[in-house]
């Protein structure tokens, strides 16, 4: 079984510097949530930047110890920009 400190781990070793939150929201070590800022998204679209974070933790994924991961990625400016629309 995996937690969801170490997704946040991988994610953050394949992303240096990114802002990582994961969490497991039904406590089953198998259904995940994430949140990741990176400045490497910058450019990307939604789909690329998914698959730079699923490329950080296929190998979980394919042998089964992650069932699913919801998902949400911005880049560092993408960030900034919702959360001043957000004050």
């Amino acid at each position: 079984m995996i937690s969801h400190n170490n997704i946040a781990e991988l994610i953050s070793a394949a992303l240096p510097k990114a802002k990582v939150q994961v969490e497991d929201p039904n406590h089953d070590g198998q259904h995940f949530s994430a949140i990741v800022i990176a400045e490497q998204f910058e450019g990307l679209s939604m789909i690329k930047q998914h698959k730079l974070v699923y490329g950080a933790i296929q190998e979980h994924l394919d042998s089964g110890a992650i069932h699913a991961l919801q998902l949400k990625t911005h880049s560092l400016s993408q960030w900034q920009s919702m959360q001043v629309q957000v004050l």
